[in-house]
């Protein structure tokens, strides 16, 4: 490909979801260089495709990016937006890079809430007014920012999130393979933090381990650099010890590190179930899920926006939200039917072939590539001198 494609995000080595997603999305299409967001102070070796850094909390420093892009002989630019990648008042320091560039741009929008303040409202419709595109990863994302936003359907494109290429394998290897061999296994991964709704499936654990003996629930993944920056590991310590309370010592198993992409395949291909117990029904995407989707587990989750939509048609089990007790039940149903949850594993990897990251590639690239036909992007109020909006000034001035 000839076009040369800037991607700003967070990016490895730091350690959340969207910089995992980041890599994989450069290394999918093929070509880019990555503008990555970072905290001043942070002592972090990024690798060569890094080719600019941006402190977070320095407006002007957006504005040198934007200005080095365009100097660099960039085409397109496409943005990762999470509200809480970006400095200032919910990342509203993204406005000024986007204000700035003189280059086509897309966002990828990793959250799109349902119930915004006037702020994250105010934040998310000034970006889209300044780029050519928006990719979202779901249906329901896409009519939301319709319904919700304004913003016409014909500007928005769905996107799966990519995954892995996982090829199937018998599990029992697998299991082998981590000191697992004769357990039936529930997995849930990904960096460890309140609001994922961990509590209620240690205590669906109590619901389902005297039935199912051989019953284990695997937590894995680190605790999120933020949570560990503010509390240190207090939350984990809560867990552990609501494990010790219940008397699950032997059937809830805490991996307390962040592993690569093949560690995380081999736990995938270890487990019997997947779970995603969120308590957030609001959650636009989860790639936790997109991952597991993919890999062809019986999953059975709380009925979130994107849950509700990848898991129809019998490609995973839906129970009713902050409760231990329907998750029980969800887990002893499948443990219960080796016909349904192979069944539903198989729908479920059909479904996830269009997931992995050579399609997703492909279509960013198609995507990249219409990036300066489509571009609307309205006249910004002072490029380079935004002022805040109206609705952020009142809440922070």
């Amino acid at each position: 490909m000839s076009l040369r494609i800037a991607y700003v995000s967070s990016y490895p080595p730091r350690r959340c979801g969207i910089a995992t997603f980041s890599r994989d999305l450069v290394a999918a299409v093929g070509s880019g260089e990555v503008v990555a967001i970072h905290k001043s102070g942070d002592s972090v070796l990024y690798p060569r495709e890094v080719a600019l850094r941006v402190d977070r909390d320095d407006r002007v420093d957006y504005r040198r990016a934007a200005d080095k892009l365009a100097a660099r002989g960039v085409d397109v630019v496409s943005i990762q937006h999470e509200y809480g990648i970006f400095g200032g008042p919910d990342g509203s320091h993204i406005l000024d890079f986007v204000d700035r560039l003189t280059i086509p741009a897309v966002a990828t929008l990793h959250s799109v809430l349902r119930r915004p303040s006037a702020s994250q409202r105010e934040v998310l419709t000034h970006l889209l007014r300044r780029t050519s595109a928006a990719v979202v990863m779901s249906n329901g994302a896409a009519d939301l920012l319709h319904t919700e936003y304004g913003i016409p359907r014909s500007r928005v494109q769905v996107i799966h999130h990519g995954t892995p290429d996982l090829a199937t394998v018998d599990a029992s290897r697998r299991k082998q393979d981590l000191g697992l061999s004769g357990r039936t296994v529930v997995l849930s991964f990904g960096l460890l933090g309140p609001g994922k709704g961990y509590e209620n499936m240690i205590a669906a654990m109590a619901g389902v381990y005297r039935e199912h003996p051989d019953a284990l629930y695997v937590v894995l993944g680190a605790t999120h650099p933020e949570v560990l920056r503010s509390e240190g590991e207090r939350y984990r310590r809560r867990l552990q010890g609501q494990v010790a309370d219940l008397g699950l010592r032997g059937h809830v198993q805490f991996v307390d590190r962040f592993v690569s992409q093949e560690e995380l395949g081999r736990w995938l291909q270890a487990a019997d179930i997947f779970t995603t117990p969120y308590p957030n029904l609001d959650q636009a995407v989860s790639g936790t899920l997109s991952y597991a989707l993919a890999a062809g587990k019986a999953i059975v989750s709380t009925p979130y926006a994107y849950a509700t939509e990848l898991l129809a048609d019998g490609r995973g089990l839906l129970v009713q939200p902050d409760s231990a007790q329907a998750l029980a039940a969800g887990l002893r149903s499948l443990m219960q039917d080796d016909e349904l949850r192979v069944d539903m594993g198989r729908r479920a990897y059909a479904f996830g072939r269009q997931m992995v990251w050579r399609h997703v590639g492909a279509t960013y690239r198609e995507l990249f590539l219409q990036g300066g036909e489509r571009t609307e992007m309205a006249p910004a109020t002072q490029a380079g001198h935004r002022n805040q909006p109206t609705a952020l000034a009142a809440r922070h001035g």
